[in-house]
């Protein structure tokens, strides 16, 4: 696992990730209470050269092997 960056909901995302995949953080911060917006920060890390980026709320978003984004929560079994 590589350690990428944070930054607060509402802000710019790294310019590495992908449309669809900023598309998902985008979608997730506009559900956001307003007094998390800029408050709430994602912690992005790579694995396997992919990105997985978590929200402080527990909401994760990740790239599977087969290059789908996907959304889950850190309380949720990711492996079904």
């Amino acid at each position: 696992m590589q350690l990428g960056t944070r930054w607060a909901a509402g802000a710019e995302p790294p310019a590495r990730l992908s449309p669809e995949f900023v598309a998902q953080v985008r979608a997730i911060e506009a559900d956001l209470p307003p007094n998390e917006e800029g408050v709430a920060q994602w912690t992005l890390t790579w694995l396997e050269g992919r990105p997985v980026a978590e929200l402080d709320t527990g909401v994760i978003v990740s790239v599977d092997h087969a290059g789908a984004v996907v959304v889950h929560h850190d309380d949720e079994d990711e492996f079904g």
